[in-house]
Order: C-alpha cells, then structure tokens, then sequence
C-alpha cells in the first residue's frame, strides 16, 4: 500500500513538472516569436505605428472579460497609475520596438531584450533607493559589456546609422525595468494578471486613436500583403501579449516566480532561430556576445548564498516583460 501511495507520489510529481516544462516552452516560443511577427508586419505595408497599435488593441480586446469586472472597484487616481504603468510596460515599448525594426535585426532586437533584469535592477538603484549587493552590480556590468560587444559586432549598424535604432530597443528596456519598479513598489497589493488586463484594456484606447490617425481603416484590406501584416500584428497582441501574459502568471503561480524568469534566457535564442529563418545572419561572434550578456543577466539576479534576510531592501523579482 506504501508503494503505491509512493509511486502516485512520484507519477504526480513528474507529470506536474512535466507542466511547467511544457508551459515554460510554449512561452518562450511565443515571446521570443514576437520579434519576427513585429517584422512580418511591417515588411507588409503597415507602418510600426500601426503594427505597434494592432498588437495593443488585439491584446486589450482579448483581455477585457478579465479587466472589466476588476476596473470597476478600483479608484480613478489608482486606474491613472495603472495605465502609466500599462504605457511604460507595453505601450510605449510596443511603438519603440516596431520603430527599431524597421531598421535592425529581429534577432538583434529580441536579444537586446535581455537586458530588461538589468534595467530592473538599476531603475531600482537609481530612483527606488534599492541596494544591490557586489555580487548584482558585477552582473550588470557583464551583461552591459555583452551588449556592446554585439552591437559592436554588427557592423552594418556603424555603416547605416543604425545604433540609434538599437538604442530605441534599450530604452524600451529600460521602460520595462522602470515598469516593474513602480508596480513592485505602488501597486503590489494588486493581482498581477489582473492588473496587466486593465493596463492593456486601459492603453488600447490611445493605441486604437493612432490607427484612426494614421489611416488604417482607410486601407484596402482586399490586398494579400495588408491581411497578412494585420493577422501578424493580431497575433502578436492576441498569442504574444494576452495569451503569453495569462500562461506566464499561471506558471508563475504553479512553478514559482524563479522558474518562470527563466524564460529571459530563453527568448533571445527562440529571436535568434526565428530571425535566421527568415533569412537574418548571425555569427558565432554574435552567439558569443549573447552568452556573456546572459551570464550577465544570470550572475545579476541570482541570489547571493550568503545574503542574509532582511539585511537590505531587497530587489523587485521581474515580471518578464510582455513582448
């Protein structure tokens, strides 16, 4: 009778891990897809701002069953700070990341998305007075020497101009970061998914007036092309922001928040394989840029074994960012 009750045990035990392997997978294929359907979008006659405005309304639709029944027992001044946070968080980076690709690397752009735990960690530092210990700050300047090494490494970048570009993609990291901050700080007493559904409800509003402005539903959507970058930049708001948000807190909730930021790891490799299909070069150099940057990343938000509790502020775990 032991036996048995010991090997239901471990059936449980391997079938629920078997789950989290699963659900870890499936998110990282769909973030780290993002950056290739951002891509298919725009080489299809759509401008970045109307790709960036589609994945934000799509989003939002999806998620508005969720969102409305929690926006109406919460206060005006706390539903402003929610959609500054959605704006910081998804928003603004949404336009930024399509603004970058028009000129960069999918690839490019979904690796320099790594950078976001340490974005986290110095937004911390700079404007929430956290403390981090040696050990974080020799992993943000690892992860930073990464990042310049890769940018270094793409030549083309000098030759067009287009570091600027790049620097789009970093500065909506660094939103990322700030986001996180504010929600760890402000709005931690509130659900996590249920306050990323109100932020994407809340933001598709000024997203669906830049489609209006810009003349989207003035487009004719009988061309091949124009149906093809809507359902790209559909499913990247759809799959890639609602979908992948609810799948991450669902593992974030069964497998625990350490194993579910794993995926920052991940989604630059599934960015990079996309981006190699769809016809991107990328170099072994580059691979080697990529792996100190991410052993930047780790070393940064791994915890010291000899930190003691309670003797510092600690840092705000990151809530991978929804691309």
């Amino acid at each position: 009778m032991q036996a048995k009750c010991s090997n239901s045990y471990i059936f449980a035990t391997v079938t629920k891990n078997i789950k989290h392997w699963v659900l870890f997978c499936l998110l990282s294929l769909i973030w780290g897809s993002s950056f290739v359907l951002m891509k298919i979008g725009l080489d299809n006659h759509l401008s970045a701002y109307q790709v960036a405005s589609l994945r934000i309304v799509a989003a939002g639709l999806v998620l508005l069953p969720v969102a409305m029944p929690q926006m109406r027992r919460i206060r005006a001044s706390r539903l402003l700070l929610i959609f500054v946070s959605g704006a910081l968080g998804s928003l603004i980076p949404a336009y930024l990341f399509c603004i970058a690709e028009e000129q960069i690397d999918s690839s490019l752009a979904g690796t320099l998305n790594g950078l976001t735990p340490i974005f986290v960690i110095l937004t911390g530092v700079l404007f929430f007075k956290l403390q981090p210990p040696v050990q974080k700050i020799w992993g943000i300047l690892v992860a930073v020497a990464g990042s310049f090494l890769l940018l270094l490494g793409k030549y083309h970048l000098h030759e067009s101009g287009n570091l600027a570009y790049a620097a789009l993609v970093i500065f909506a990291t660094i939103l990322y970061g700030l986001n996180v901050n504010i929600v760890a700080t402000y709005l931690k007493d509130e659900s996590s998914f249920h306050l990323a559904a109100i932020a994407l409800v809340l933001n598709a509003i000024p997203a669906a007036i830049v489609l209006f402005i810009t003349g989207y539903f003035n487009l004719g959507f009988d061309n091949r092309g124009m149906l093809l970058a809507t359902a790209a930049a559909s499913l990247l708001g759809i799959a890639g922001t609602a979908v992948a948000t609810i799948i991450f807190y669902v593992l974030v909730k069964t497998a625990g928040g350490i194993f579910a930021s794993m995926v920052t790891y991940a989604i630059p490799v599934v960015a990079i394989v996309w981006g190699v299909i769809y016809g991107e070069a990328f170099t072994l150099q580059e691979a080697g840029c990529l792996l100190v940057m991410l052993t930047g990343v780790y070393l940064a938000n791994r915890k010291p074994a000899s930190q003691k509790v309670g003797t510092q502020k600690s840092l705000p775990k990151r809530e991978a960012s929804l691309e």
